[in-house]
């Protein structure tokens, strides 16, 4: 099969777009882990709620575009909410306490959606400029799957840009090496950490938004992605914005090739990976604190 070019230029191109996924998904995990050393398991959660709300904004306004814009800042509200009112007191708090109350979030965010939403899946139309499809080396491919590999690239393009060409990426990039030196020299790091998560959360908004039209919305989607997307932030290297963009394309290919060539194994076959390249990597692919 893998000498087939139809077959291996629409598998890679399935491979990109669950990257791209992983990607927005993770991103915002991973750099708010190395920002504030927190680990936010109900990261997942923002995600299954950005296409929640998706759902929401879509059937008022019969628009995916308004879902698109509003969806991901209702997000970014919760998540702001959530930083004040208990994120922010289990900073100093230990690991074990963080991971327990988030993961306590999960089920809290499950229920929530199970009662306002109810059980059943629910679903949002694909735009009608993204409805169609394109040809690929004679063989059909969905433009709406292009869509999400383009919104990846795009959000990794502004990122980068943000990072390296802006004073907020400067001191980002610094507050993420030496928190304490920041913070002498006057800058408010509190606030600079709190938009940088608000960030993180618009972008698990902005995944469940996207990813609402090709997958089944309903209660508990978020664990399966969940446990990805922390397998990206551990591959690639937490705090990394290139490690996150680099493990989200490792892993995604990886799970794409291996459910159609290994299917009884395509689980086995990403851990196998990632403890193949940490044993050698234990930094991460991308490391924001390079191993000595």
């Amino acid at each position: 099969m893998l000498l087939d070019p139809q077959f291996l230029v629409i598998q890679v191109l399935n491979g990109l777009q669950l990257s791209a996924l992983l990607f927005l998904l993770a991103v915002g995990l991973s750099v708010v882990f190395g920002l504030m050393n927190f680990i936010n398991l109900a990261h997942g959660t923002l995600y299954m709620l950005g296409a929640y709300f998706a759902v929401a904004v879509a059937g008022a306004f019969d628009s995916f575009w308004a879902a698109l814009v509003l969806a991901p800042l209702g997000v970014a509200v919760v998540g702001a909410v959530a930083h004040v009112t208990l994120f922010r007191r289990l900073q100093s708090a230990g690991p074990m306490k963080q991971v327990l109350v988030t993961f306590g979030l999960i089920f809290v965010g499950f229920d929530v959606v199970r009662i306002v939403w109810g059980r059943l899946p629910h679903t949002v139309p694909t735009p009608e400029t993204l409805a169609g499809s394109v040809q690929i080396l004679g063989e059909t491919y969905p433009t709406y799957r292009l869509f999400i590999i383009g919104v990846g690239l795009a959000v990794l393009v502004a990122l980068h840009l943000g990072l390296d060409r802006t004073r907020l990426g400067a001191v980002v990039r610094a507050g993420v090496d030496d928190r304490t030196m920041v913070a002498a020299l006057g800058i408010n790091v509190e606030l600079v950490f709190f938009a940088v998560f608000c960030l993180g959360c618009w972008l698990a908004g902005l995944a469940g938004v996207v990813a609402a039209p090709v997958f089944s919305v309903f209660p508990g989607m978020d664990m399966s992605v969940l446990i990805l997307a922390l397998i990206v932030v551990v591959l690639g290297g937490p705090g990394s914005l290139w490690g996150a963009a680099l493990g989200a394309l490792v892993i995604g290919m990886a799970d794409t090739f291996g459910q159609v060539m290994f299917p009884a194994f395509a689980s086995v076959t990403i851990y196998a990976l990632m403890a193949a390249i940490l044993l050698f990597k234990p930094g991460g692919l991308v490391p924001v604190r390079p191993s000595h």
